[in-house]
């Protein structure tokens, strides 16, 4: 059984930067595709970006540029840089783990409100 984390979300004005963590346990981690999803009130959950095991990162239209996603393999962690961020981010973000025999895990998420 995995469990995922997360961490950072919060307060911030427009144009400003979060950085949300995401602590996975278990041992799949390293072997599987994790990444962040974002549910803003009234929408459908989206993807905002995920990276494989071998690196390669995908991202929403809507955030290229803006967003980075990392992860640490050895601390089993992913995270999401968010700059420039815009009322339209405001969302509840989760992350999100896929296995390599595509078992899903989610996160309880974490708020982000952008706000002037």
């Amino acid at each position: 059984q995995v469990q995922l984390v997360e961490s950072g979300g919060g307060l911030v004005q427009p144009g400003g930067s979060l950085r949300l963590s995401c602590t996975a346990s278990g041992t799949i981690f390293s072997s599987a595709t994790v990444g962040w999803y974002r549910q803003a009130p009234g929408k459908q959950r989206e993807l905002v970006a995920n990276i494989i095991n071998a690196g390669n990162t995908n991202y929403a239209d809507s955030v290229k540029g803006r967003f980075t996603i990392a992860r640490d393999n050895a601390k089993n962690a992913v995270y999401l840089q968010m700059n420039s961020l815009k009322p339209e981010d405001t969302a509840v973000y989760y992350c999100h783990l896929l296995s390599r025999s595509f078992m899903i895990y989610w996160g309880t998420g974490t708020l982000v409100t952008v706000f002037s």
